[in-house]
């Protein structure tokens, strides 16, 4: 396939229907932020709570993917953005204690104040690209109060890395599955996405050295650097354990409710896939050579195509352990889309045709299987073969992050193989 028209599809797909399909649904004008629970036809499901994982995420496109829209959209993903970021400020953030709660209902009365990591980090990533986008510091100034308070109550002084789920006033939660006792790689690799944006946004020393800090410790504590596969979950000392699915996390919540087992050394592909090309931007913001870390990079992407990756019908895997059997082959929408970027970027880095075979071969399955022509959004979750079993456009989960970003971050990377060419 030739790479012009494979971009110049995830273009279209992107400002004709993704963009658009967030634009028209998800600004919630009655009271503010946005709504992302739609169904398979883009209709409203009901389920107006709104999450701060989510929520940031919203503003977080609408922030940067507003120089991907068309022109006539412009106007409107400026007031889409600037909407979500007053009301994230005006109902998540708990000014008592500090830091942004985890969920509210449709106009913005909390009902969960829990401080969860994942969520803080989220919020800590949109508000500062929203800075980049708006160039209006006080929401820089939220994020680096943010990344302060993650500083003061969250980092392991002792073990290295970040607790992940915290009560109202900071302090830890219970264990198990309400994971006080646990780290994992999800959390603390989007810790580092997030630090990459603040960084990038504010130039400070002291963020630039957490930002180094995450990239070693996800390749000495969390990965097999020489196999090339992530862990997923992990006791306060690093040592793996049994992964569960945990409170306030999307494993916990999928619509699904399986429960996939639990070995210590399974891995999930699309996190693996994911890692690698956050692990290059993250190097690239730092303007590190990154030799320490170049063959780790490739080798989570090799790992998945020996592993994950379904050479019949195309696409990657959800979950796995290590190098042996596959243990889920349905295909989520995150994992896929991730893998056009860790794929492009693979063959951008490295020059390789197997990468360039599988990004491919996976935007064949992700535009003729997940995306819904009707609405031009992504279905939720697929069997092997691309039969939907939950089709579904968004969900408290679901928004315009992964697929947006991934095939913005994807016509980028073939722009540049473009000019290397």
């Amino acid at each position: 396939m030739d790479l012009k028209i494979v971009r110049d599809e995830m273009e279209k797909a992107l400002v004709e229907g993704i963009i658009p399909f967030w634009l028209k649904r998800s600004v919630d004008s009655q009271y503010g932020g946005y709504l992302t629970c739609f169904d398979g036809e883009g209709k409203s499901t009901g389920d107006m709570n709104k999450y701060i994982v989510t929520q940031s995420r919203m503003l977080w496109g609408f922030s940067y993917l507003y120089p991907f829209c068309l022109r006539e959209h412009k106007a409107a993903m400026e007031q889409a953005a600037e909407q979500g970021a007053q009301f994230i400020i005006a109902h998540f953030w708990d000014d008592k204690n500090g830091g942004f709660v985890w969920k509210t209902d449709r106009s913005g009365k909390v009902l969960d104040s829990g401080k969860v990591v994942y969520g803080e980090s989220f919020a800590l990533y949109a508000l500062s690209e929203y800075y980049r986008f708006s160039g209006d510091a006080k929401f820089l100034g939220y994020a680096e109060r943010t990344f302060e308070l993650l500083q003061l109550y969250c980092a392991d002084t002792l073990c290295g890395g970040y607790y992940e789920n915290l009560e109202t006033d900071w302090s830890l939660s219970a264990g198990g599955r309400f994971a006080g006792d646990r780290k994992s790689l999800d959390i603390h690799m989007h810790l580092m996405e997030a630090f990459t944006t603040l960084y990038a946004a504010s130039g400070r020393e002291i963020h630039k050295r957490k930002l180094r800090e995450l990239v070693d410790i996800l390749a000495r504590f969390m990965m097999n650097t020489a196999l090339g596969y992530g862990y997923n979950q992990f006791d306060r000392a690093f040592n793996r354990i049994p992964a569960i699915n945990i409170h306030r996390t999307w494993n916990d919540e999928r619509e699904t409710a399986e429960v996939i087992g639990t070995p210590t050394d399974s891995t999930s592909y699309g996190h693996n896939v994911e890692l690698s090309w956050l692990m290059k931007l993250a190097m690239d913001t730092l303007q590190d050579e990154e030799a320490a870390y170049t063959a780790v990079m490739q080798h989570l992407l090799d790992h998945s195509l020996a592993y994950g990756y379904d050479y019949e019908y195309g696409g990657i895997y959800r979950d796995g352990i290590a190098d042996q059997e596959v243990l889920v082959k349905d295909k989520e929408w995150w994992q896929n889309f991730e893998a056009l970027v860790g794929y492009s970027n693979g063959y951008l880095c490295f020059g390789e045709k197997r990468y360039l075979d599988a990004l491919e071969k996976t935007w064949t399955f992700v535009k003729e299987k997940f995306i819904n022509p009707q609405t031009g959004e992504s279905r939720q979750l697929l069997r092997r073969n691309g039969e939907p079993v939950v089709s579904s456009m968004g969900n408290p989960w679901k928004g315009i992050y992964h697929t947006g970003r991934a095939l913005a971050e994807t016509i980028r990377r073939l722009d540049s193989i473009s000019v290397k060419r």
